[in-house]
């Protein structure tokens, strides 16, 4: 019985061993740069779409490689405009994206694991225990889907992008970064560097390690406490990374890339809403130029978090900007289907 070899994924390919393959095949090497550009720029899903190759040739391309692009499985629109994306992968596992529209923007969250291994207490992807990393080809989907859902659901580009869906970007740096690099690249979707924003709970050695690597995207880190034992017993990631560290981490990026930090915080009842809470943020919001947003929380069940009350946001927000500190309360969008910061769970 003859053996049957699984066909390779083209976008794992190099540029140079696509036009190998078609040298190989007698066909003509710019054959590789046609196919390249209905790859990235034009986000082809099969080889039948790419309309300027002979029949024969897309028939060769079928034989030999696949596609593993993402489809979207389901889409729900919240009541705010919003859009949850329910992403299958192509070994059939689930990751959910967001496109936030806003007057001035649009923006696309988006994922970059199936589930998370850092048990934040209150995020609903925290409960999905981490299967496995997203490919570069899997996260530049996302941002191709949520654009071109852009442009016809909104008739308006998509402007933003933020690594703020499921999974913790900074333990898929890899592919993280080379999703950024095709995302940015005029052969890709020519998107700016400076409109794209990556998210972590702040895991100090990647964040030194993007530095030293010259990265131009921007940096946010999920800090919601800035005394330790309170961050600890929300955020385990804490024990290994205490305050010091993250704070040696973030002084390193500033030297390197002199780009402020922005901090996403969110106020807590009985967890961290007192005046001892906020005086730690400003201290530590002073380490390096910096701006916070105070972020409205979205309950995941009937636990033990509850938002504070305005009272208290606004204690926050006056020390903050009485010392200089640009601070933003941010309003949640997509709350009515679980698209919300801390919400996405797969629950469809």
């Amino acid at each position: 019985m003859q053996e049957v070899h699984p066909k390779r994924d083209i976008r794992k390919l190099k540029p140079d061993e696509l036009k190998k393959f078609f040298i190989e095949q007698g066909d003509k090497p710019f054959r590789a740069t046609q196919v390249d550009e209905w790859l990235w720029k034009k986000s082809a899903k099969s080889f039948d779409q790419m309309t300027n190759l002979s029949v024969a040739t897309r028939d060769l391309l079928k034989q030999n490689f696949t596609i593993n692009h993402i489809h979207v499985d389901t889409m729900q629109r919240s009541a705010d405009g919003t859009i949850k994306n329910a992403v299958k992968l192509h070994d059939g596992l689930i990751v959910e994206s967001v496109l936030i529209p806003a007057e001035k923007r649009i923006t696309a969250c988006v994922s970059s694991q199936v589930g998370c291994s850092l048990a934040c207490k209150f995020c609903a992807t925290a409960r999905l225990k981490r299967q496995r990393n997203l490919s570069a080809d899997e996260i530049y989907d996302q941002v191709a889907a949520i654009k071109e859902q852009s442009e016809t659901i909104f008739n308006r580009p998509l402007t933003n992008i933020v690594f703020m869906g499921m999974g913790e970007p900074l333990l898929n740096y890899a592919n993280v970064t080379a999703a950024i690099d095709k995302i940015t690249s005029p052969k890709g979707l020519g998107m700016a560097m400076k409109r794209i924003t990556v998210s972590t709970v702040g895991i100090a050695k990647m964040i030194i390690k993007m530095a030293d690597d010259g990265v131009k995207f921007n940096l946010a880190v999920s800090l919601h406490a800035a005394i330790d034992g309170t961050r600890s017993s929300i955020m385990p990631i804490n024990d290994s990374n205490p305050l010091s560290e993250l704070a040696a981490a973030l002084k390193y990026w500033y030297q390197k890339t002199k780009r402020k930090v922005t901090y996403e915080y969110v106020v807590w009842q009985d967890v961290n809403d007192t005046p001892e809470h906020a005086q730690a943020l400003l201290k530590f919001a002073q380490i390096i130029p910096s701006k916070v947003n105070l972020i409205e929380y979205n309950p995941i069940d009937e636990g033990g978090f509850k938002q504070a009350g305005d009272d208290v946001l606004r204690m926050y927000m006056d020390l903050l900007e009485k010392h200089g500190i640009t601070t933003r309360i941010r309003k949640s969008r997509g709350k009515d289907i679980d698209a919300a910061c801390g919400q996405l769970a797969n629950k469809g």
